[in-house]
Parts: C-alpha cells; structure tokens; sequence
C-alpha cells in the first residue's frame, strides 16, 4: 500500500513519517494553514530525498508558481487538480499526481493513477462504491477524512493503489502528530488488500 503523508510543516513530522517508512511526504503550496513557502519545503524535505518521493501539492496554481516550486523544491511529483495540469508546462521529467473529486464528472481518459477525494480538500471521503469502481480501472490514492480509526474499513472496501492523509494525524491543525503518524502507517499496514495493487508512484 502507497502511503502519503500530506501537508508537512515541522521537521519532527518528517523525521516521523521516515521512519515509519511512508512511501511520499507532501508539501502544500496553496491556501491552507500547512501553506509553505519553496524554500521552507526545501529545508523540510533535505532528509528525505532518496528515502521518500517528495511531491508539491497545489491547486489552481499560477505557471509561475509552478515554475518557482520546481527550481527551488526540485519535487518528484507535482499534484494538482486534473485540469490544472492539463493547462500547465511541466518539466518532462516531473511526474504528477492528478486530484479529481468526487463532484459526478471525471476527466476522460481517465489517467493511469489519481488522487480521488471528496468535493472538498480535507473534506469527507467520497462515496466509497464510487471510489472502489475507480480503483480497478486506475490506481486509486484514496484521500479525505481518513484516519486511524477508519483507514482499514475504507482500504477493505475500496481496495486503492494508495492513500492520502493530512489532517487525519495532526495534533492541531498544520501541526503533525508524530504519534498519530506511526499509528496511522500501522493501521494501512495491518489492512487487509484483498488483490495487491502494482506500485510505481
């Protein structure tokens, strides 16, 4: 299962995630309470690089934007909503990472993998029979509302490629709780994934 632990703002949070062996860390370049400067998310991600996939989360981010995330940050993958994406110039080499909502429309084609979440950022987790049709047609990062308690029903039914979490470990909001970190991982790990998904993120 691909972990991703999203919007980082502390060191302790990444030296957590680390260490619980996460497979990316996601650093927000958009209107939020874990809004980063380039530089500040540079000095952040400095331990992880070869150890997790770094990736830039934006919406609705302007070219120029974009461009200074990607000199100063140098992310693996940019994730933005589909449209987004579609309409920017992008490095050749930076992979991404298309968000799409569960608002009833969905880009055609559908992209080979995605971030599916609720109509809002942070918001409640999509309609999970939606979500588990997506996830053989794609590989699925479930993201939204998700947390300890309720990851491994939410993994059980919609079988994804992948999930997403932000607010779901934090102590308060933009502020990660390492504790809530490694118990979040333990509880992905421990879900039963009744068809293993191909990795590649």
């Amino acid at each position: 299962m691909w972990i991703k632990i999203c919007g980082m703002t502390t060191a302790a949070a990444v030296a957590a995630a680390l260490e619980a062996h996460v497979e990316a860390i996601g650093f927000v370049f958009a209107r939020s309470v874990r809004e980063l400067v380039p530089e500040s998310a540079a000095a952040l991600a400095r331990p992880a690089r070869g150890r997790a996939r770094c990736v830039a989360v934006t919406r609705h981010p302007t070219q120029a934007a974009v461009d200074e995330i990607v000199r100063v940050l140098a992310p693996d993958l940019l994730q933005s909503d589909a449209e987004d994406l579609a309409r920017l110039r992008l490095p050749a080499s930076l992979e991404t990472l298309p968000v799409v909502r569960d608002t009833g429309v969905l880009p055609l084609p559908l992209p080979g993998r995605m971030l599916f979440e609720g109509p809002t950022s942070g918001g409640d987790a999509p309609v999970a029979h939606r979500a588990a049709g997506l996830a053989r047609r794609t590989q699925l990062v479930l993201a939204g509302g998700l947390n300890a308690r309720n990851v491994a029903a939410a993994i059980a039914q919609v079988q994804p490629f992948g999930v997403d979490v932000s607010s779901g470990v934090e102590e308060r909001p933009g502020v990660k709780s390492p504790a809530a970190i490694m118990s979040f991982v333990e509880a992905v790990r421990g879900a039963h994934v009744a068809v293993p998904a191909a990795r590649g993120v």
